[in-house]
């Protein structure tokens, strides 16, 4: 253990990315869950892992405006796809949102086979850099956060119907994979909406958000005091604290659904 390395400086920007990627992912993973389409999050970010790949392999500087208008055009170009096939073929969405995700995590294996830090780029895509994020990607972040979150709230998004959530969901996690890696992305969007759905109304955002904000500064301590690979604890930590939310909650839960 060593409490020193709860340093600030390093931690402070880290837990800021996560609040940015919570403040859209957790209304959106209620969105995912209410329309039974839970692995969207997963195809959407390695689609826009994808993109990164590609602009990479094209020479792009690392984290320039190329790299993130190859993300938001992958992106985008797999919720106009997933918007196709639900109208197409709704009964099998889930299953299609699959073939996507693998068809994509593929392509970009074969685009990374050449590249002596392949590896190391594929690690990087999938647990992410929390810890080193830097101003402008938090900026970046912070103003994709911003518009999307307005949208939101005042019904832009459902207004513009199937492709408005399908394009919302890509720019959000076009945003976020670069810093957190896919696994926190799915992990932000799909534990604190699932460990609260017993709720309903503002009481079960606030408590998602609550559990989100709490796994994230735990899993970072946590990360930082054993040395430990801070996306996989973070993971870990928002399971637990998702956990512990349903069961303290699951009285008052039962008390407002029973009937009158």
């Amino acid at each position: 253990m060593n409490w020193a390395a709860l340093d600030a400086g390093i931690l402070g920007p880290a837990l800021v990315a996560g609040l940015l990627v919570l403040a859209t992912h957790v209304p959106l993973g209620m969105q995912v869950l209410d329309r039974g389409i839970v692995f969207i999050d997963l195809a959407i970010a390695q689609i826009a892992g994808l993109g990164v790949i590609a602009a990479d392999a094209l020479g792009m500087p690392e984290g320039g405006v190329a790299v993130q208008a190859a993300a938001v055009s992958a992106a985008l170009l797999g919720a106009w796809l997933l918007t196709w096939t639900e109208r197409r073929a709704p009964q099998q969405q889930e299953a299609l949102i699959g073939v996507m995700f693998i068809l994509a995590a593929c392509a970009g294996i074969l685009l990374l086979a050449g590249n002596p830090h392949g590896g190391e780029h594929l690690k990087d895509l999938l647990v992410g850099q929390i810890l080193w994020v830097g101003k402008t990607q938090l900026l970046w972040l912070g103003g994709v956060s911003a518009v999307l979150l307005l949208a939101l709230w005042l019904g832009w998004v459902e207004r513009l119907g199937r492709f408005g959530f399908y394009a919302a969901f890509a720019l959000a996690v076009t945003a976020s994979v670069q810093l957190v890696g896919v696994y926190l992305v799915f992990s932000s969007l799909i534990i604190p909406a699932l460990g609260t759905r017993a709720l309903r109304g503002p009481r079960r955002m606030a408590l998602a958000y609550g559990v989100g904000v709490s796994g994230y500064a735990l899993g970072l301590g946590l990360s930082a005091v054993f040395d430990l690979p801070s996306g996989a604890v973070i993971v870990w930590a928002l399971a637990a604290c998702a956990l512990m939310g349903a069961l303290a909650m699951r009285p008052k839960a039962e008390t407002d659904t029973a009937p009158a």
